[in-house]
Order: structure tokens, then C-alpha cells, then sequence
């Protein structure tokens, strides 16, 4: 897919990785719409960023634990472009949870999240996508699949303790994805990525020794950058042979859990 005029819709694309990812489709080229649930001036001033590399964008808020939310977000997004091409399934919550004390609804919470908002937002993107591929069939002109990309974590491949619900559900996604690609092809590709450390937890710093140990313990012996990930999303955007896939970005980090996709 050739990314330029093209137009792309990312979940939590106000801040930290999501504000990555955005910045970094509309650096390659395509108009973005900017999902939030409760950060608008976060939200307006990467809508500004976006305009500043000449691309259109728009904003739009929603809870996506709630269905008839992410209708209106489509609503939403429907009054501001005429066509989706790409969908960035990248908000999340990352809730630390006791196994032995976890209860029904925190494990609610992180299912509909994490795991049936990405779902619900595919099934509606799908519509979208497919209609861009007929119109452009129709007239006789090349097309492209639409575009999926999930974003994981490394909780969906290594067992961590302490995070039962937050580890299944982006187990769950990663399985989504590949279902997503075997029942929507050849109209719509989706893929994964699983970032190792990208950025610091709220609270801690690049500077913090705890974080510059994570970096000494993988392979490449460092700690990524938001902008590492937005590049592997560009390729997967723009590689329209390339569907059901996990690429990691987390300096080899996956290989010392023992953990294969």
C-alpha cells in the first residue's frame, strides 16, 4: 500500500506509543484520526503535530469499553473522512492484578479493553476497508487490503506474575489477529506488534537505573524508542504481502522468555 492520501485511524494515539505511531503514519504520508478517552489536549496537540507535516487530522473521544461508544466514534470519524484504509488497535490498559485477588470485574475491565474493543473496532473498520477495495474495483483502479495492526505486549507471550488478567487478553489479541487475517483476507490484512522496552512506566525516567537495567538485559543491549515501533508499523501498512504476523520490537527480548508466536 502506497501510504500517501491514505488515511488512518489509531486508538489511543494522543500519548506516549500511540502518539508515536500517529506522528509516524502521518510522516509517511497518510491523513489520521486521533482516538482518546480522556486526554483532549493531548489529543489536539498531536492533531497539530499531523497538520505541521501537511496531513490532515481529526479527533475524536470515546470509553471503548462501551459499544455503543465506539459507534459514535465511527460516527465521528465518518464526518471527518471519506474512507478508511488503516486501523491502529493500540489503546490499552496495563492494570497490575493479583491472581489469587483479581475479581470478576477487573478481569471484565481488561477483556473489554484490551480485547473486545480491538474486536468490535476491526468488525467496523472492516465495513469501511471493504467499501474503499469495491469502489476502487469498480473503477478499474489498483487496490490495496486495508489494514490491521494490533498492538501487544510482551504479557502475551511470557507468564507474568501479577498480571493474569492483562496477560490473557493480549494473548487473546495476538490470536484475534491471526483470526482477524484468516477471515477477512484477502480484503483486509491484520498483523501484530509486540513492543519490548519502549518507554519508561509512568513515573520512572530514561535516566532511572531500573530502566537502563531492562535495556542491559536483552540482546542488543539497549532500550528502544517509540519511533522503532512506529516504523515496523509503517512496514506492515505499507507490505501488502504480509498478514497474520507478531513482529517483535524489543531487542531480542522475547528470546529469553522462551516465548514463540
Amino acid at each position: 500500500m502506497r501510504l500517501e492520501g491514505t488515511v488512518a485511524l489509531v486508538t489511543g494515539g494522543a500519548r506516549r506509543l500511540g502518539r508515536a505511531l500517529s506522528l509516524g503514519l502521518a510522516e509517511a504520508g497518510c491523513d489520521v484520526f486521533i482516538h482518546y478517552r480522556s486526554s483532549p489536549d493531548a489529543a489536539g496537540r498531536t492533531a497539530e503535530d499531523v497538520r505541521a507535516v501537511e496531513r490532515r487530522a481529526a479527533t475524536g473521544a470515546a470509553d471503548l469499553t462501551v459499544p455503543k461508544q465506539i459507534d459514535g466514534l465511527f460516527e465521528a470519524f465518518d464526518a471527518a473522512f471519506g474512507r478508511l484504509d488503516i486501523l491502529v488497535n493500540s489503546a490499552a490498559s496495563f492494570e497490575r492484578t493479583p491472581f489469587d485477588e483479581a475479581t470478576v470485574s477487573e478481569w471484565d475491565a481488561a477483556q473489554a479493553l484490551n480485547l473486545r474493543a480491538p474486536f468490535l473496532m476491526t468488525q467496523r473498520a472492516a465495513v469501511r476497508m471493504r467499501a474503499v477495495t469495491e469502489r476502487s474495483g469498480s473503477r478499474g483502479e489498483p487496490w490495496a487490503p486495508g489494514v490491521i495492526i494490533n498492538m501487544s505486549d510482551m504479557s502475551a507471550i511470557a507468564a507474568w506474575k501479577g498480571f493474569a488478567p492483562h496477560g490473557v487478553s493480549k494473548a487473546g489479541l495476538l490470536h484475534l489477529t491471526a483470526m482477524t487475517a484468516r477471515e477477512l483476507g484477502p480484503e483486509v490484512r491484520a498483523n501484530a506488534i509486540v513492543p519490548g522496552p519502549i518507554l519508561p512506566p509512568p513515573g520512572e525516567t530514561e535516566k532511572d537505573p531500573a530502566w537502563r537495567e531492562k535495556g542491559r538485559r536483552v540482546p542488543l543491549g539497549r532500550t528502544g524508542d517509540a519511533e522503532e515501533v512506529a516504523h515496523a508499523a509503517r512496514f506492515l501498512a505499507e507490505n501488502d504481502y504480509v498478514t497474520g504476523a507478531t513482529i517483535h520490537v524489543d531487542g531480542g527480548e522475547h528470546l529469553l522468555t522462551g516465548g514463540r508466536v
